[in-house]
């Protein structure tokens, strides 16, 4: 080892060793209290698969099937009411258009790369100012956002026992006409979003950030919908471009894996951005915490929830159907991940590169084999008959 060039090389060989935070200020107090200590090297070998691997699969999975089964019921209920009004409704309804506002955005192709490009500054954005300030307003941002995911999914949850408080309403200043029920649940959600974000750097902290980043998920898959698989092939083959591209491209324009120092906090003093699911190495010595980003649920979500909407509005069986083989390809693609992961010795591998293939390769190529390609890729529902077509006017005056 020299300093200089024209240095003599001395063959000096010190001996770096990696501690836990917790036993090297066990270490620094012995030292600085005169005892003796003696110190035995060991290099523990990890796990092959820790059990927080299987129980991050099971939330990604679990969060997936619940905000769709939520999606698919309450596109049927639209449904079966649309059909009533319908069926009871006079020629000048039939005439107008549908301006009710369903509190549900369905995206488009434009849309959905917006989001990627949109996505992609923001990532820059995170990496060039990322920093403690920073990390507190991005904290600050997720608890009102979880507040909100939440209090909407405890609602609509509790709203089937508490039907009367659920359907009373109060105006509120600032907010308009808001439930009984929202409003005796709302302290409840912001007291739990206030407590994570004061106590977030204990050790069990990871349990209230997984139950409002799930809460969160739900709710925008409730929200924002795919209306059709074109748009769904656009949003997830951009996804999937993205991923890789800050993954893997960007280490040759900024040095390093932008995705993954994001990820992982570097230069913030905390242990990553809140926008994800983590559970802790149970099994493994070195520590740490397996993670799932809030993407990597989110947008594939969206196109699964769309197969059991079509799926439920068609009538199709849960084997006839897309869902539950949607659903099987995500959790293969899935599990393809931490497979990989796990083979490339911890470093940090995009999930979309593995779920979009499986899931996306799944449905395009069912639904070529079973015909439906086109009404999936354009229309996106089945085609539902108007209950008036067989009835004329002179039938219903008679009725």
């Amino acid at each position: 080892m020299v300093c200089e060039a024209n240095e003599t090389d001395l063959q000096i060989q010190i001996p770096a060793v990696m501690l836990p935070q917790d036993a090297g200020s066990i270490l620094e107090d012995s030292l600085n209290g005169n005892s003796s200590v003696a110190v035995q090297l060991y290099s523990p070998q990890r796990p092959l698969v820790d059990i927080a691997e299987v129980f991050l699969w099971l939330m990604a999975v679990g969060t997936i099937l619940c905000a769709s089964y939520w999606s698919a019921w309450s596109a049927r209920g639209a449904a079966i009411e649309q059909d009533k009004l319908l069926k009871d409704a006079s020629d000048d309804y039939l005439n107008m258009e549908d301006t009710s506002a369903t509190g549900v955005v369905d995206i488009n192709t434009t849309s959905a790369v917006l989001f990627v490009v949109i996505a992609s500054c923001f990532l820059v954005m995170l990496y060039k100012l990322m920093s403690y300030a920073f990390v507190e307003l991005l904290v600050v941002l997720f608890c009102i956002g979880g507040v909100e995911g939440l209090q909407t999914c405890l609602v609509a949850l509790l709203s089937r026992w508490f039907k009367r408080a659920g359907e009373s309403f109060i105006k509120v200043p600032f907010f308009g006409a808001v439930s009984h029920l929202t409003l005796a649940v709302s302290p409840f959600c912001i007291a739990f979003a206030v407590i994570w974000a004061v106590f977030r750097r204990v050790s069990f902290a990871w349990i209230g950030q997984d139950i409002l980043g799930i809460a969160l998920i739900v709710t925008v898959l409730q929200i924002v919908r795919v209306p059709n698989l074109k748009v769904g092939t656009v949003l997830l083959s951009c996804a999937f471009l993205y991923d890789i591209f800050w993954v893997f491209v960007s280490k040759s324009f900024f040095s390093e894996s932008v995705m993954i120092v994001v990820a992982r906090g570097d230069n913030s003093g905390e242990d990553g951005i809140p926008m994800l699911l983590k559970i802790p190495r149970m099994f493994d010595p070195w520590g740490g915490y397996s993670i799932i980003g809030f993407g990597d649920i989110l947008l594939p979500g969206l196109i699964i929830a769309f197969t059991l909407r079509y799926d439920w509005l068609s009538k199709k069986s849960l084997r006839a159907g897309y869902f539950l083989w949607a659903m099987m390809a995500y959790g293969l693609g899935l599990l393809i991940t931490y497979v990989a992961l796990n083979l490339m010795d911890g470093h940090g591998q995009p999930a979309l590169l593995y779920i979009v293939p499986f899931t996306l390769g799944t449905l395009l190529t069912l639904a070529k084999q079973r015909g439906d390609l086109d009404i999936l890729w354009g229309r996106g529902e089945p085609e539902r008959i108007c209950p008036h077509i067989h009835l004329q006017p002179s039938q219903r005056e008679s009725i």
